[in-house]
């Protein structure tokens, strides 16, 4: 059971998933959270979901919190971290706003340790993946601290910041992406005579099962790939479909596409 108390800026469904991951790994008691937002409705439904304190007020968060997670999106962080007391060192700021570096948080909270975040959706399920870096002012033991928050609700690792757009770009997104595949997959399954619940239930399970196969067996995709591709077989007749259309080079462009406007978003 961790011995500080945690703040969050932001209510949204990250914060809900990263409360209900420290909650259910026992890291934290209900008491030892606070978190705020403009939305009072939202407030409540954490409340009444969660039990813990809940409030309008950035200020009394920093006042009450050791750790505090910036959940807010992008553009909102400035006006977020307006309240901050800059003469108050004890404390360390956790950042998942996308595209934002540390070092434009360190100068509007001052010499605070900041950690930086990029967490994905499957956190929502306990399923997600977070990479994380450290600020100027930051030490292995607040990188550890946050890795332990992080883990309640999936994989992490840990990486140099200039790294984090490529994050943002691939996993950050990349639940999208695989969505619309899934999609995609199940209206492939209706339009040869599948129900769609079936369908879809196949597909996912397909992706969830795929993916298992790549981390449990440690063999590389194309190597999987191969091991299921029999000569003359359905499975290469519907990879050279895929590679006609420029599948995986879509893909990349889309991951591109993503890690640029991480970069943009951090820029502005």
């Amino acid at each position: 059971m961790s011995s500080y108390k945690l703040g969050f800026i932001g209510a949204g469904a990250m914060a809900e998933a990263i409360i209900n991951g420290v909650l259910t790994a026992n890291l934290h008691l209900p008491q030892d959270l606070i978190v705020s937002d403009i939305n009072q409705e939202r407030l409540k439904f954490i409340n009444n979901k969660f039990a813990i304190a809940t409030t309008c007020d950035n200020i009394l968060v920093f006042q009450q919190a050791e750790v505090i997670i910036l959940a807010v999106k992008p553009q909102h962080l400035k006006e977020a971290l307006g309240g901050f007391p800059r003469d108050i060192c004890n404390k360390t700021i956790i950042s998942i706003a996308a595209g934002i570096s540390t070092n434009f948080i360190e100068e509007l909270v001052g010499k605070v340790p900041v950690i930086r975040v990029m967490p994905n959706n499957p956190s929502l399920v306990g399923a997600g993946m977070a990479a994380l870096c450290k600020g100027k002012y930051a030490d292995d033991q607040d990188l550890q601290l946050a890795k332990e928050i992080f883990a309640s609700i999936g994989e992490t690792v840990i990486l140099a910041e200039y790294l984090m757009d490529a994050v943002t770009g691939l996993s950050g997104s990349g639940p999208a992406f695989v969505y619309q595949f899934i999609e995609a997959l199940a209206d492939g399954g209706v339009q040869v005579g599948l129900p769609r619940n079936i369908a879809y239930k196949l597909a996912a399970q397909t992706v969830v099962g795929a993916g298992l196969m790549v981390l449990k067996t440690g063999l590389h995709p194309g190597q999987l790939k191969d091991m299921v591709t029999s000569p003359g077989g359905t499975t290469i007749r519907g990879i050279n479909v895929l590679e006609k259309a420029g599948f995986r080079g879509t893909v990349m462009d889309a991951v591109e596409s993503a890690y640029l406007m991480s970069k943009k978003l951090g820029s502005e």
